[in-house]
């Protein structure tokens, strides 16, 4: 194995890193999630020692003791962010400072060290310069998962002394299966995805978790995402298993529901709102129930709505079913607001719309 020595970390090129030939082959359909980079980076947290043992190396599967910590009490975070190749060759990454701040807002909430954001930046981007040829051409991207859990073998309530930061690396295409236009939404009545005072706005596997009964009842009922309602009432819509959620209605204006401390504070939710601003939309983030959604998609006010996210970008919304009956939203096929914003952003990720924001970091 080759090994070098950066300012910080040590490099160890595997010597088992998949021919070009192959990894041509797999990258011309490489799903979402499934396939996976020759490297990872670790870097390990002790208590009274801090951060150490910096390390990129060939991508391996952890040796865990059967107490250890994350197995037992799910301290555990993550983060999801893309690297793209754009026309001139080049590679960058979209707003991944705001990935580092959200990584160490999360890292405080599950009482869990908190990772320099200089540090997280550092190891992210070596890992896409080590793994650059595994960036897929054309729409697809590399999707990177820098994600810490809580390592210490024991079994007792507490923070964890002892931790792991990796990041790995998975070549992406599309995100919904298809490449839909439009998904289809069920609404849950009988789960909650977070309650005030809870780790709804932390970035964390075990909200992930419970949100996955739901989802395997939406996709019963022919749904590709389930919506949940707040906890308190039952009844304003908050986001999806895993993405935010906007509505387009027939003055231009768009409504989002806010920032309260259950609803995941998205990066791409953040960009479509600067977006929209910018267009010239009106952009209210306030409290929309789901009566309000399906009487405004009856009377035609709503125009349209979509989902946003990392993974899926911008996905327009068709239909909305529940245990009341479904409905459409405009046509049930997006709409124009919605193919904006999402050309917008992909041409901004991609380097092929004007960024004043600087939103784009390129390596």
């Amino acid at each position: 194995m080759d090994v070098q020595q950066t300012s910080r970390f040590t490099v160890t090129r595997s010597g088992k890193a998949v021919p070009a030939d192959q990894r041509a082959v797999l990258l011309a359909d490489p799903g979402f999630g499934k396939l996976f980079t020759d490297h990872m980076v670790t870097i390990r947290y002790t208590e009274g020692q801090g951060w150490h043992s910096h390390a990129i190396g060939p991508r391996e599967p952890f040796q865990l003791d059967p107490a250890c910590a994350v197995l037992h009490y799910a301290q555990e975070i993550f983060e999801g962010m893309k690297a793209y190749r754009l026309e001139d060759g080049s590679i960058a990454m979209f707003r991944p400072e705001e990935n580092a701040r959200r990584f160490a807002e999360s890292a405080e909430r599950m009482a869990m060290p908190v990772l320099p954001e200089e540090l997280f930046l550092e190891a992210v981007e070596l890992l896409v310069k080590t793994d650059a040829d595994w960036i897929p051409g054309g729409e697809g991207s590399l999707y990177l998962r820098p994600f810490m859990f809580a390592s210490e073998t024991f079994l007792g309530v507490r923070p964890a002394n002892e931790y792991i930061f990796c990041v790995i690396a998975s070549p992406a295409g599309a995100y919904f299966k298809g490449g839909k236009k439009a998904v289809t939404l069920w609404v849950s009545e009988h789960f909650t995805r977070a309650a005030r005072g809870g780790t709804g706005a932390a970035k964390c596997g075990g909200n992930y978790a419970a949100s996955l009964v739901a989802q395997k009842e939406a996709i019963s009922h022919g749904c590709d995402q389930v919506v949940f309602l707040d906890a308190a009432e039952n009844k304003w819509v908050e986001e999806l298993g895993g993405m935010n959620v906007f509505f387009v209605m027939d003055d231009g204006s768009i409504v989002t529901p806010p920032l309260s401390g259950t609803i995941l504070p998205g990066i791409t939710r953040n960009s479509i709102i600067s977006l929209a601003r910018a267009k010239g939309h009106e952009v209210r983030e306030e409290p929309y129930s789901f009566a309000q959604w399906r009487a405004d998609a009856a009377s035609g006010k709503l125009r349209e709505a979509f989902a946003c996210g990392t993974a899926a970008v911008v996905t327009a919304i068709g239909t909305v079913k529940s245990v009341n009956g479904d409905f459409t939203i405009g046509n049930g096929d997006g709409g124009i607001v919605t193919e904006a914003l999402r050309a917008d952003l992909t041409g901004i990720q991609r380097g092929t719309v004007a960024d004043p924001a600087n939103w784009v970091r390129k390596l």
